[in-house]
């Protein structure tokens, strides 16, 4: 993992293995989910006494790397091979 995103665990106890907040139960997607509708950083962190800014900033760089990865459909990855 980017040593940035430190705080971003997955395993596979935990969660099923979805990406969370340094191991806790306290999944990347519901943090992502609390800012996207507009809830404040202070109050996730209310809500959350265990979370640390950071790990916000962290759950927001994480989308932003997933969000840059580029998906190459089976087709067009066929009509590039028959195209060379």
């Amino acid at each position: 993992m980017l040593k940035h995103l430190d705080k971003i665990t997955f395993y596979p106890k935990i969660m099923t293995g979805k990406a969370c907040i340094r191991g806790m139960r306290i999944p990347i997607s519901l943090i992502l989910n609390l800012v996207a509708n507009g809830k404040p950083n202070q109050e996730i962190l209310e809500e959350y006494p265990d979370l640390e800014l950071e790990d916000i900033k962290q759950c927001l760089f994480y989308a932003v790397l997933l969000a840059e990865e580029r998906v190459i459909s089976i087709e067009k990855k066929q009509e590039l091979e028959s195209v060379k």
